[in-house]
């Protein structure tokens, strides 16, 4: 009764069911499943965008006709100026103006202009008209805000930080942001919109006279980064803000703010419009699809309107829409709609959507739908799937999921209503496989099966595990298959697969199987002894590849295995790129470290030149740098589809561990450190070699002689302007210059700012850029200033603060332009009085 018990199939249903659910809750796989189910269902929707909509684009033509960002913002306000006499419904630009752009030439031009008010009388007037032009004319701030007020109806955006408030605001919120607050109703407790710490709205003198804000905070979702939803309002402290497309919505509509009502756990209400929201105000907005590449909004670019080329007067009674869409100056995000999309183009998605009520809705009754469809799944393992045949069982399932997936789509297609039907669908089919499968292996093997049908049930097992790359599990079916022709063809093939693997121990045992039914077959007898003397043999870069076995035996002596030139003595670890072995040249004595790295079995076919030719380009780029401070390159070469560098051996370590709190090296010796990185840098440079890649972990110290080495030159490319290419970031995030994050063309002072974060980080323990998240920490390297290094380390000299402060400016001409230089303010600090 006990053996039945586990054996019998509702256990095995309700295990099933128990594993599902623990997967389901512990892992995001299962919301994955849902979410792609959800794209594709949503891209059968068939819904026209609104006509009303206009994008303004800030793209890389307007870039290089205007000049680099960001622009002066009297730009801004002449192609406002120039909207405003077409007299659109709606202007709305998604840059941010949070910050005040102050001329420098402004502040001494209103000292002169002051001083001309004292002396009015000494002064001719003509000169006092002149400064007065001079200070309107340098006053772009006050230039945008006078356009924002002539145009009247500008819409800008401003940032709230996510992140729930623990106490009270730093500072109380500006009345003309306040203004544009939402009019709650309802219960609270039913639901609120996600919280912010920290508002960045625009600056007063344009704010103020800004017809509305919103606020453009992205939330994609966690398990796979896409945007599917807008946040249609969040919570700063008390109060409730519109996002950037809900307050142009409103506009185009003749809606104040304190006129959008939302309710608690409900939704959003817009005039005659209601959008049902989640409890947090959160929305799934319907995204437009491209037609071949072309945006389904229309989109001119900002010099063709700026200058003239297009006609404002398209865009009379139109919602106007300015903002970025080039990478590097302003954020892409991956939609359903497209996996390169801009803010301003995410945001006229939005607007059409909530304009247009195109948007998908959850019903609160779904997931009593989708409650009930898993009991009945539960009931059906459990119960009715153990009673049917295999036919009968398979095309039940079969229709059932089908049903699943097609009330789904049609739903998500027909009505814009989304139920999660992808979780009782998925465990339709996990149950049934392993309920078949156990049905198979348990129940069925019991039975007397007739000779022919158990060879085919194995050989098409090992086959399929062949497929997979489980090879062991497939040369154990095999050889339960009697022995014929068509077998030896299969064998064959399975020990050539071992060999790709390098696995040749494993191949000499099938080619020794097949010898024994036809020891002529083929090349069999060549296969075997080869296979059986490799098996022998250190197999250098393989999967199983073991310090311990690099001997090989011949006549009864013992070689150790040889790698072009070089007598392999042992492995050393993994490297960037493969495994890393200690060899010596046996003729002139040299101890050199070998990298390398199996291409065939770490590239398919089709990458396996263009991997090749990175590998040798390592080689190539390092070994033209001749320099003591730089780890010397001595041969490369590729043997037996293994391709090698041989290079200097180092008995020292990396820095890394010397970055950690309490393990600090002393700061005198850090800073003789980075000076000679430095100048290992300078000399790289001159040789027209960028590292790319500076950081702790690739530059070796000998802590007994003091010596510095650089190393891995492996994502180093040659900045001859014959071969640069931009928009490639190399790198580590954390070490990377703001320009390199951005993706620009980039030169050696990117390094000398990664050696920035290596001295900062070496002197106090900790990174000056630090972020929960890529975009975080890419934003913060790109805005955000770093932590006084004496805050955390007061004993380090005042001297050098100045000098890490430079190697980390924003801007690469303020830098350090050499790494001379570099080096040479390091030991000025230390020099002695």
């Amino acid at each position: 009764m006990k053996t039945a018990f586990w054996k019998a199939d509702w256990f095995v249903g309700l295990l099933v069911l128990l594993v599902f659910f623990v997967v389901n809750r512990a892992t995001p796989l299962l919301q994955s499943l849902e979410l792609k189910a959800y794209d594709v269902g949503s891209s059968l929707a068939q819904r026209p965008p609104s006509d009303k909509i206009a994008v303004i684009a800030i793209d890389q033509a307007s870039l290089d006709n205007i000049g680099r960002w960001p622009w002066s913002r009297d730009i801004h306000a002449q192609l406002l100026d120039r909207l405003s006499t077409a007299k659109p419904r709606v202007v709305a630009n998604t840059v941010l103006f949070t910050e005040p752009q102050q001329d420098k030439g402004a502040t001494y031009i209103n000292q002169l202009l002051d001083l001309y008010r004292k002396e009015a009388g000494a002064v001719p007037e003509q000169f006092g008209r002149a400064l007065r032009e001079a200070a309107v004319r340098l006053d772009v701030d006050r230039q945008l805000a006078d356009s924002v007020a002539r145009t009247r109806n500008v819409v800008l955006a401003m940032h709230i930080e996510k992140g729930e408030p623990q106490g009270n605001p730093d500072e109380p919120t500006p009345p003309y942001v306040e203004r544009h607050t939402l009019t709650p109703a309802g219960d609270p407790s039913a639901g609120m919109p996600y919280p912010g710490v920290r508002l960045l709205p625009p600056i007063q003198s344009i704010g103020a006279r800004a017809a509305g804000l919103g606020h453009l905070v992205v939330f994609p979702d966690l398990a796979d980064g896409v945007v599917r939803s807008e946040q249609l309002a969040m919570r700063y402290y008390n109060q409730l803000y519109p996002s950037f497309a809900l307050a142009v919505a409103a506009r185009s509509l003749n809606i104040d703010p304190q006129q959008v009502q939302l309710t608690f756990g409900e939704g959003v209400r817009l005039g005659g419009l209601d959008l049902k929201t989640s409890p947090e105000a959160n929305y799934l907005p319907y995204f437009y699809r491209y037609a071949d590449n072309r945006p389904p909004f229309a989109v001119d670019s900002f010099f063709d309107v700026y200058s003239g080329k297009v006609p404002v007067s398209k865009y009379r009674d139109k919602i106007v829409l300015i903002g970025t869409n080039v990478g590097g100056v302003g954020s892409l995000f991956v939609t359903p709609g497209s996996e390169t999309t801009s803010p301003v183009m995410l945001a006229a998605n939005n607007i059409s959507s909530i304009l247009q009520q195109h948007y998908f809705e959850i019903p609160a009754w779904g997931i009593w739908v989708e409650y009930a469809l898993l009991l009945l799944v539960c009931l059906y393992l459990t119960l009715l799937l153990p009673r049917l045949s295999a036919g009968a069982g398979a095309a039940a399932t079969a229709g059932a999921v089908a049903l699943c997936l097609g009330l789904e789509f049609g739903l998500l297609a027909g009505k814009l209503v989304w139920l999660s039907l992808m979780t009782p669908a998925a465990l339709l089919l996990v149950g049934h496989l392993v309920l078949t499968t156990k049905r198979f292996l348990v129940t069925e093997r019991g039975k007397e099966q007739s000779e022919l049908s158990a060879a085919e049930s194995n050989r098409m097992l090992g086959l399929a595990f062949q497929g997979q790359g489980q090879l062991d599990m497939a040369f154990d079916k095999f050889r339960k298959v009697p022995m014929d022709p068509s077998m030896m063809d299969l064998l064959y093939n399975l020990a050539l697969d071992f060999e790709r693997k390098r696995q040749f121990n494993k191949a000499e045992a099938v080619y020794s199987h097949m010898a024994s039914f036809d020891p002529k077959y083929k090349d069999l007898q060549q296969k075997l002894n080869r296979a059986r003397q490799m098996s022998e043999t250190v197999i250098l870069g393989g999967a199983n590849t073991r310090g311990n076995a690099s001997t090989l035996m011949l006549e009864g002596a013992i070689e150790k295995p040889m790698l072009g030139r070089y007598q392999v003595e042992k492995e050393l670890g993994k490297g960037a790129m493969g495994v890393v072995y200690l060899g010596r040249d046996p003729k002139i004595g040299r101890v050199v470290a070998i990298k390398t790295m199996a291409l065939s079995q770490e590239f398919e076919a089709e990458e396996l030149d263009e991997a090749r030719a990175r590998f040798f380009r390592e080689a190539e780029t390092a070994g033209r740098l001749n320099h003591p401070n730089i780890v010397t390159i001595y041969d490369a070469g590729e043997e037996h589809d293994l391709a090698y560098i041989a290079m200097e051996f180092l008995k020292g370590k990396d820095l890394a561990p010397y970055t950690k709190a309490g393990q600090l090296l002393p700061v005198k010796e850090v800073a003789q450190i980075v000076a000679q990185v430095a100048e290992a840098l300078d000399y790289a440079h001159r040789q027209q070699v960028v590292h790319r890649d500076i950081k702790p972990a690739n530059i070796m110290y000998e802590l007994d002689t003091k010596t510095v080495k650089v190393t891995d030159f492996g994502i180093a490319r040659i900045t001859d302007s014959s071969k640069t290419k931009t928009g490639m970031v190399l790198g580590t995030p954390s070490y990377m210059s703001p320009e390199q994050l951005s993706g620009k063309k980039i030169d050696g002072r990117s390094d000398l700012f990664s050696l920035g974060v290596t001295l900062y980080q070496m002197t106090v323990g900790a990174l000056p850029f630090q972020g929960d998240s890529m975009a975080e920490l890419m934003f913060r390297i790109a805005n955000d200033p770093y932590r006084n290094p004496r805050d955390l380390n007061p004993t380090l000299p005042a001297g050098l603060i100045p000098v890490i402060d430079r190697a980390l400016k924003k801007n690469a001409d303020e830098r350090f332009q050499s790494g001379n230089e570099f080096a040479a303010a390091l030991r000025q600090c230390f020099a002695a009085p």
